[in-house]
């Protein structure tokens, strides 16, 4: 199974995020944080968290871009849990046990994403308000392939 891990090409999520989340972390996309938000919660650095920020399932910070790679089963369980703990915590889930099952929904959702495209993809996401609620769109950035003749040193060490 494919899942997606936070990357980060410079210091600007730092700067736009309130909770960055940190390089490598697994994420979703998260827009349920925002299922009953209205345009006056649009602001400042919740605005930016809510228009293109992926939601990292361990700190529950937010990036810009994430990256296409394999999770393994025993990774994707923890994760489920951390998110269910998360609902728990945060959302007043009555237990981990009852969250279980939105958590694994959330992570299939994204899964379901990252599914289809080759490891390293790059996938952004961007939100808008509609009047039937939050409305979510992904764009793919694909890995490109290095050519070897721009990487390699021609020449003899026998001169």
């Amino acid at each position: 199974m494919n899942l997606a891990r936070a990357i980060h090409f410079d210091e600007s999520d730092q700067r736009v995020f309130h909770s960055p989340a940190r390089t490598g972390e697994w994420c979703i996309s998260g827009g349920f944080e925002f299922s009953n938000w209205s345009e006056a919660d649009l602001t400042g650095k919740a605005k930016q968290a809510f228009s293109n920020g992926w939601l990292g399932a361990e700190t529950f910070g937010r990036v810009s871009f994430v990256a296409v790679t394999q999770i393994e089963p025993a990774e994707h369980e923890a994760l489920v849990l951390s998110l269910a703990q998360h609902f728990v915590d945060l959302y007043g889930a009555p237990s981990v046990d009852a969250a279980k099952g939105v958590a694994v929904e959330e992570i299939a959702h994204m899964a379901e994403l990252c599914d289809e495209h080759a490891p390293n993809t790059l996938l952004t996401v961007a939100r808008e308000l509609t009047e039937a609620g939050v409305k979510e769109s992904f764009r793919v950035i694909e890995a490109q392939e290095a050519d070897m003749a721009m990487l390699a040193v021609h020449g003899s060490l026998d001169e």
